[in-house]
């Protein structure tokens, strides 16, 4: 992924040079986001930490040495003595089955890290098409509330006109004006949404931007996924937290047989060679028998190896403890996993659902609309010749972006759904941002301001 990423980038052109797409905005959020980062060094410190459980099990080769003088006193003064040691030790464990069964817990740990990262990549492209989609939801918001305000102020304005030359009662002109500073309000909340939606997607990536590509119409098409059914399965073999549940269950039961390694033997090879230098010195040094040769000084020299064989007997209780301890350990995971099950068969349906519904609603919406805006055709044919209200004609306006929006809304909420099925599937990746990214057009900015 990290290096197709890249060609990608470089290959897909915006239509503006200064427009950001999903894709170049997920490349940048991947090379800075601190979860991704943090999720990163987990995995490489518990990859890590397998070498460490690894180094209990090989050959430990140390080296020692000593240097010290005494002094003597009383029946032994003046009689003193300089001497030094240097030895050579190694031992290597024969049989230790807890350090079997701790190398082997280190690799499943180091399994489900590796899983956690893999669910932070997957739950970053989430979180970057989520935040890039509800900038565009907020800035379609906005802009049809514009069009609205634009709308109604000059029904306002006709309306005004209408009232000075007598056609129309100060109602009328009340209602419209009453609609207008409703819009106002609408605009300045939906601003706000647009500048939320904005800082989400910034926390995100870590950076701002001034514009967005937006969803090209033309490019724009559903498709309802598979089977349910073919879902669910796929999800039971794919779906990293059920994975996670899984390996944590693994681990739980590993942790039974450490504990239970309480009761086995041990066996070691101890090996070792080493000198020491003996050299008395004083004014009483020539009193003191000499046998190495007609000198005082001696130097020994020791060759051992052995086997130590340790078996525990009675620990007080400690052992069983544990062992207990780490059943019920396993039960909890156990319940956990199926927990996770359930969780994820409920994310699965619901997301499938939620695809289902958006992929109807936006055949609703779109229909919704051309009525909306025959409807206000009508209506305003209707008022010229007087009969409907400007009531009717601001209600007529009001459904026509109110459908406008919801159709809107309905698109992104169908993409952040699709993503979120493959997220909770666990087969999410950066292709499918890829098949996102081609549905976007032109460019539009995010630095709106309310006129």
């Amino acid at each position: 992924m990290k290096k197709v990423l890249p060609l990608l980038i470089s290959l897909m052109v915006a239509p503006s040079a200064f427009a950001e797409n999903l894709i170049q905005v997920y490349e940048q959020a991947r090379q800075t986001n601190p979860e991704l980062k943090s999720a990163l060094a987990d995995k490489d410190k518990a990859y890590s930490a397998i070498t460490g459980q690894r180094a209990s099990l090989l050959p430990q080769l140390g080296l020692s040495a000593s240097y010290g003088i005494s002094y003597g006193y009383r029946e032994a003064k003046d009689q003193n003595s300089k001497s030094g040691d240097l030895s050579l030790k190694l031992s290597q464990s024969l049989f230790d089955f807890s350090k079997w069964k701790n190398l082997d817990i280190s690799k499943q740990q180091a399994s489900i890290v590796d899983i956690a990262y893999q669910a932070q990549e997957q739950t970053l492209i989430l979180n970057t098409a989520t935040n890039y989609f509800n900038v565009l939801k907020a800035i379609d918001a906005l802009s049809y509330i514009d069009a609205q305000k634009k709308s109604i102020y000059r029904q306002l304005e006709q309306t005004r006109q209408q009232h000075k030359v007598g056609l129309v009662a100060i109602t009328d002109v009340q209602n419209a004006q009453a609609n207008y500073d409703l819009t106002i309000a609408q605009q300045v909340t939906a601003l706000n949404s647009l500048n939320n939606a904005l800082e989400d997607l910034r926390q995100v990536s870590g950076r701002f931007y001034a514009n967005l590509s937006t969803i090209n119409i033309n490019a724009f098409n559903t498709e309802k996924p598979s089977n349910i059914s073919q879902l669910l399965q796929q999800s039971e073999n794919s779906n990293l937290d059920l994975l996670t549940a899984r390996l944590s269950r693994d681990v739980a039961k590993e942790q039974i047989r450490l504990a239970q390694s309480g009761h086995l033997p041990t066996l070691t090879l101890n090996a070792s060679t080493g000198l020491s230098k003996s050299e008395p010195y004083g004014e009483r040094v020539n009193t003191v028998p000499s046998y190495s040769y007609g000198h005082s000084n001696t130097i020994k020299g020791t060759n051992s190896i052995g086997i130590t064989f340790e078996m525990p007997i009675f620990a007080g209780g400690a052992t069983m403890s544990q062992v207990e301890q780490a059943q019920y350990n396993y039960v909890s995971f156990s319940e956990k996993l199926e927990s996770a099950n359930r969780s994820v068969i409920n994310k699965v349906r619901s997301s499938y659902n939620n695809i289902s519904a958006a992929i109807s609603s936006i055949k609703a919406y779109e229909q919704s609309v051309i009525s909306a805006q025959s409807s206000l055709n009508a209506t305003e044919s209707g008022y010229e010749v007087g009969t409907r209200t400007i009531v009717d004609v601001l209600s007529a306006t009001t459904q026509l972006y109110n459908s406008k929006k919801q159709l809107s809304d309905a698109k992104y909420d169908y993409l952040i759904s699709l993503l979120t099925l493959k997220n909770a599937i666990g087969t999410l990746t950066a292709d499918d941002l890829i098949q996102l990214n081609n549905m976007l057009g032109k460019e539009t900015s995010t630095l709106v301001s309310i006129d």
